[in-house]
């Protein structure tokens, strides 16, 4: 089989590349990129015979979708903004897929690959993805859940990338509609930095303040668990503590409105001129500690009893110690494989599955935590009386 990876060259996405690389069975593997040069570059530095560049604009659908069409799965490392854009050139292609976001539009193409006998999974990197898997194999131990609570820790610069800075500004605008709990059979909208916890993150990130956040886990598992009575589905998540005292700040004055502000007679929004400054300047690529931490917790009820079962998860450390995981890779690998991991799987037809799917109905946690394992990416596991100390700790292997 062949796989292109669009948006390629960034940096997650050429994690992903490099893992189908390392794991994969693909005869070719192609980075694709508005950027060019930067597709040549990534495919120089992967140094495989397998491995080719192409320009792609998903903006043209047209020629996007007649390049895509060469390939038999496309991997999907785009913007927020594209990802609509993105699966609807892959569905006229008539090429499985599968993206990072997941945030929605990707839907309006599922009669298409559909009738194509075609699979596209939205959000399947680190969160949304591997937390969707961890809750499924939580709640498919139960008779019935309760309470689900997902939150993660995303440990890198504010802006290491456009596409990341997009996704921070996304996920504290406003008057975003997509940021809500799952209450009592009914989605409520909450505003930005709603319902704080303190969430315990695996050794070394330690405990942060977690407010809600726009994922489509709130969306997808509230789907999947609806017949085992879910009543509450929450989704948190925090960044390194200097991103979320600048975000908060930027949030408390009225910066996230992006309002118009004139300067010298030309007009721009002033949340865009930040954006743009924290691109540019060091203090945006740079932060204390990298990495991904997860934590999810689900609630309910197994053979009469009440309990408690928390996943966490771990990977190679930061500091050097492990090759190829030093800074901001511990974070961009973290994400990005999962993304390849689940290409692989649909690619040795792991999923049955078509049209377009949520994690939870197109993997089977156990294909990825033991796919994750063979990367140094751990799942651990508590499992307790609700309210009472643990009476089991121990880490998933396969």
């Amino acid at each position: 089989m062949k796989a292109i990876c669009i948006g390629g060259a960034g940096r997650i996405c050429r994690e992903a590349a490099l893992d189908l690389v390392e794991y994969s069975d693909f005869e070719k593997i192609t980075i694709a990129d508005i950027n060019a040069d930067a597709a040549r570059e990534v495919a120089r530095w992967l140094d495989d015979p397998r491995v080719d560049h192409a320009a792609i604009d998903v903006n043209d659908g047209d020629r996007a979708s007649a390049l895509i069409g060469e390939y038999d799965l496309a991997l999907d490392g785009t913007t927020i903004a594209l990802n609509g854009r993105t699966a609807a050139c892959i569905a006229r292609a008539g090429a499985h897929g599968l993206n990072l976001n997941g945030f929605g539009d990707e839907i309006e193409q599922d009669e298409h690959f559909r009738s194509l006998d075609r699979v596209f999974v939205p959000g399947f990197g680190m969160t949304p993805g591997t937390t969707n898997m961890m809750v499924k194999h939580a709640a498919d131990s139960m008779d019935s859940v309760e309470t689900v609570r997902v939150s993660h820790g995303a440990f890198r610069p504010i802006a290491f990338s456009e596409a990341i800075t997009a996704t921070t500004v996304y996920e504290v605008a406003p008057e975003l509609p997509g940021r809500v709990v799952y209450e009592n059979g009914w989605f409520v909208r909450v505003p930005p930095f709603a319902r704080p916890r303190e969430i315990e993150l695996p050794h070394p990130y330690g405990t942060h303040t977690q407010y809600i956040i726009p994922h489509s886990e709130t969306h997808t598992l509230a789907d999947f668990l609806k017949d085992k009575g879910v009543r509450l589905i929450e989704v948190r998540g925090t960044w390194p503590p200097a991103n979320m005292q600048l975000l908060r700040s930027l949030y408390d004055w009225g910066f996230m409105r992006n309002d118009p502000v004139c300067v010298d007679g030309v007009t721009v929004g002033v949340m865009d001129v930040i954006s743009a400054y924290l691109t540019q300047c060091p203090e945006g690529k740079v932060t204390d500690l990298y990495g991904c931490a997860l934590h999810v917790e689900v609630i309910g009820n197994r053979r009469g009893h009440k309990i408690r079962h928390v996943l966490t998860h771990t990977h190679p450390a930061s500091d050097g110690s492990e090759p190829g995981w030093e800074k901001l890779r511990a974070y961009t690998r973290c994400v990005g494989i999962p993304l390849a991991i689940g290409a692989d799987l649909i690619a040795r037809g792991r999923v049955d599955a078509r049209g377009v799917v949520s994690p939870e109905k197109a993997f089977r946690p156990m294909d990825v935590f033991n796919a994750l394992q063979k990367r140094r990416i751990f799942i651990h596991e508590d499992i307790m009386p609700f309210s009472i100390a643990p009476i089991a700790q121990y880490a998933r292997t396969a």
